[in-house]
C-alpha cells in the first residue's frame, strides 16, 4: 500500500491534466498513488486519464462516477474510498512542484509526532498564482489575496476559510472522521469543511512555502483574485454576498448536526453561535462577531462583513 494517496477530481479538463499528472509523476516522493475520480467529462479528459493508467497500472488509477456529483462531494467521496496514511487533494490544471509532497509530508509528520497520529490533521501550503501559459501572476497567493494563513482559530474558519484544496494533505484520523459521519449536503466546498474538522477535532499546520502552480484560467470553479477587484466584487454584489454569509451559517448548522455528538462543548458552542446569527438583531449579531472572533482578514474585509452582516 502506498504511503500518500493524491485524490485528483477533474471534470472536461483535457487541456491541462497531462502537464498536471506528468508533475505528481515526477515527484521526489514515489510512494505514492494517483486516485482520479472523474465527474462526467464529455470532453477527452477520461481517454487521456485512461493512457496514463495504463501506462502506469501501479501508481495511476481512473474511476468515473456514474452520475455528476459536484466539485464538493467527488473529492469528499474519493477520500472515504482512501486507505494511505496521508491523503493529499489534487485540482486537474495546476502544476506541482516535484518536492510538494515532500514539504508537505515532513510538516505533517511534525505535528503526528507532537499530537499522535491519532489526531485529525491537516496541511496546507502556499502557491504560486500563474496564467493559462504557467507565466507567475503573483508570487504568493496568500499575499496577493491579502489572507493570513495563520488565522485558522474555528471561529474564523467559520466565517473564511484559509486551506487552498489543492495544497492540503490530510492524515488518515482526518479521512475517518469524514468516512464515519455522513456527507454534507450544504457544504461550500470541500476544503472549508475539512478545514472546519481540523480546526474543530484536531490541528492545522501551515507551510509558509509555495508548493505549486495554481494555474488560473477561465474555466477555474474557484480562483484567485486581486484584491481591489475583492474590493470592487464586494461592493457591486451585495446581495450575493449577504447569501454567502447565509450559506456559510447553514455550512455551520449542517456541521454541527453531523458532528454534534464529537465535539467539545466549547466548540460546540462556537459553531452553534455563528450558524444562529442570523437569527438575532442588528446589535447582537455585530457584537457576537466581533467578541466571538468571527472575523475575516484586514480591515477592509470586516467592516465590509460589519456592514452586510
Amino acid at each position: 500500500m502506498s504511503m500518500v494517496s493524491i485524490v485528483m477530481a477533474t471534470y472536461n479538463g483535457e487541456k491541462y491534466v497531462a502537464e498536471q499528472i506528468d508533475s505528481i509523476l515526477a515527484s521526489t516522493v514515489k510512494n505514492m498513488e494517483l486516485y482520479i475520480y472523474d465527474d462526467g467529462s464529455k470532453d477527452g479528459t477520461v481517454p487521456i486519464l485512461k493512457q496514463y493508467e495504463s501506462l502506469y497500472p501501479d501508481q495511476v488509477h481512473v474511476y468515473q462516477n456514474k452520475e455528476n456529483l459536484g466539485v464538493t462531494m467527488n473529492f469528499l467521496k474519493a477520500i472515504c474510498r482512501t486507505t494511505a496514511d496521508y491523503i493529499m487533494l489534487c485540482d486537474q490544471d495546476d502544476v506541482w512542484k516535484p518536492d510538494k509532497i515532500a514539504v508537505t509530508l515532513k510538516r505533517m509528520r511534525h505535528m503526528e509526532g507532537q499530537a499522535g497520529s491519532e489526531v485529525p490533521i491537516a496541511v496546507f501550503t502556499d502557491a504560486e498564482v500563474v496564467d493559462a501559459e504557467l507565466k507567475m501572476i503573483e508570487s504568493s497567493f496568500f499575499k496577493a489575496s491579502r489572507l493570513n494563513p495563520g488565522k485558522t482559530e474555528l471561529p474564523r474558519l467559520l466565517m473564511e476559510n484559509k486551506l487552498i484544496g489543492c495544497t492540503v494533505m490530510i492524515n488518515s484520523a482526518l479521512r475517518k472522521i469524514i468516512a464515519g459521519h455522513n456527507l454534507p449536503k450544504k457544504a461550500k466546498f470541500h476544503d472549508g469543511w475539512i478545514a472546519l474538522i481540523a480546526a474543530s477535532l484536531g490541528k492545522i499546520g501551515y507551510v509558509d512555502q509555495t508548493t505549486l502552480l495554481y494555474r488560473q484560467h477561465g474555466s477555474n470553479v474557484v480562483g484567485n483574485t486581486g484584491f481591489l477587484s475583492y474590493v470592487k466584487d464586494r461592493i457591486m454584489t451585495l446581495p450575493r454576498q449577504k447569501e454567502s454569509l447565509k450559506i456559510l451559517q447553514l455550512q455551520a448548522e449542517e456541521f454541527l448536526a453531523i458532528y454534534n455528538k464529537v465535539l467539545e462543548e466549547e466548540n460546540r458552542i462556537t459553531i452553534n453561535r455563528f450558524a444562529n446569527l442570523g437569527k438575532v438583531n442588528f446589535i447582537k449579531r455585530r457584537i457576537y462577531i466581533l467578541r466571538y472572533g468571527y472575523l475575516k482578514t484586514g480591515i477592509i474585509r470586516n467592516v465590509g462583513l460589519l456592514l452586510i452582516a
